[in-house]
């Protein structure tokens, strides 16, 4: 088949977004199938079935701004478009943004089976205007991308259950949707990898994700600051984003200063690997792909209880789970686990078992599936339907999969 994918953002692979449009892409041609890509980074231009529109000026301020999260924004070019789409069998969009909007109502008009992911809460953009907390401003948010992108949709892919149950009660819409994980890539793996010989002496807590109000990290940096241990800790950041600047600044009175990086895809599994904690404080997060990754490689994993991530469901129980923005009770579970090495190895036992249902390999297939079956479905039904689209032997599946965990 030709399958075009669209993304508005895509370059290096340093979000989880573009982490997860390249996994699919490299799945479906190693499945055979011819894969065009559309999307706005520019140094894909010339490159065989790459389609790239220009990027979106907001002038220069906002523009530095952009790139400082580390992304590029697209310019919709209807022609480029029409082009990328032109004789595919499916077209695959992975965000409501401008140019999967596009590309959506275009696929619709011309009848091409479209699938779509959900891999952007509301929160993730509302944070940026100051206005998360309002309930109704992202209720807003999700009933405008489903009016413009996600009624159009065959098909769905939602990376866990809890943001399809979040989506359909904030739009009060049943959608047609596939419960799939992003899965962790086989190279994200437990394997020996030493501590570098200054940071021997030292307790390593990591924690990866864009510096962000949502990600949290304020909270983790304060947790630091109150534990028993803290002049022996070593708080590793790994990501990069706005809030740098601000976290410095908070963290400046710690006895050992946290390192901030944006680590090669390679480096943070050996950092995975030695780190003595892992801790995701989330309070948004709609999948989690780095604390998955932490869990593939048998980390004791440390996540908030917010309503609003779908992390807290991976914990292994309560003493996992610390209260979100709480960073007295967060410093609580850090002690716990660094006094208890014993216990801790147990649990990191479980989540190396727990983490067999996040196969990338497996969940690519099932991604796979899901286009066959609404490709099926589309050609087999003159009218569209809008049934939920329950994916009864990938569930069956997980649930085996967790049972022998």
């Amino acid at each position: 088949m030709i399958i075009t994918v669209v993304c508005d953002i895509l370059g290096e692979e340093n979000n989880g977004t573009a982490v997860v449009t390249m996994n699919l892409i490299r799945h479906l041609k190693k499945e055979g199938h011819t894969v065009r890509i559309l999307c706005a980074d520019q140094s894909k231009q010339g490159l065989e079935n790459f389609y790239v529109v220009p990027n979106k000026s907001f002038g220069k301020a906002l523009d530095a701004l952009v790139k400082k999260v580390g992304v590029s924004l697209a310019k919709v070019d209807k022609s480029i478009v029409a082009e990328a789409l032109d004789g595919a069998d499916h077209v695959h969009i992975m965000l409501p943004l401008g140019l999967g909007l596009a590309a959506a109502k275009m696929a619709h008009e011309m009848n091409i089976p479209l699938t779509a992911g959900f891999h952007m809460q509301a929160e993730n953009l509302t944070s940026y205007i100051g206005l998360k907390k309002i309930r109704p401003v992202n209720t807003l948010v999700y009933k405008l991308i489903y009016k413009y992108l996600y009624r159009y949709c065959d098909g769905i892919h939602y990376p866990t259950e809890f943001i399809k149950n979040v989506f359909e009660s904030r739009t009060k819409k049943t959608t047609p949707g596939y419960v799939i994980s992003n899965g962790v890539h086989s190279y994200v793996q437990k394997r020996n990898a030493e501590k570098p010989a200054e940071l021997n002496d030292k307790i390593v807590i990591l924690s990866t994700g864009r510096y962000s109000g949502e990600k949290s990290q304020d909270t983790l940096i304060k947790a630091i600051s109150r534990s028993a241990y803290k002049d022996r800790i070593q708080l590793i950041l790994a990501g990069q984003g706005l809030k740098e600047k601000k976290y410095r600044q908070l963290a400046k009175d710690l006895p050992i200063q946290p390192i901030f990086k944006l680590y090669a895809r390679n480096e943070i599994i050996d950092v995975l690997n030695y780190c003595d904690l892992y801790v995701h404080p989330a309070v948004d997060e709609l999948e989690g792909i780095a604390c998955l990754e932490s869990i593939a490689c048998g980390k004791m994993t440390i996540v908030s209880d917010s309503q609003n991530s779908a992390t807290k469901d991976f914990a292994i129980d309560d003493k996992c789970i610390f209260k979100h923005k709480d960073p007295k009770d967060l410093a609580r579970i850090i002690d716990y686990w660094i006094e208890h090495p014993e216990e801790r190895a147990e649990y990191e036992s479980k989540y190396l078992a727990s983490s067999a249902v996040y196969r990338q390999e497996d969940c690519m297939r099932r991604m796979s599936a899901m286009i066959a079956e609404v490709d099926n479905k589309k050609q087999n039904v003159e009218e569209k339907e809008l049934p939920i689209l329950y994916v009864s032997q990938f569930q069956a599946d997980d649930a085996l999969v967790h049972k022998a965990a």
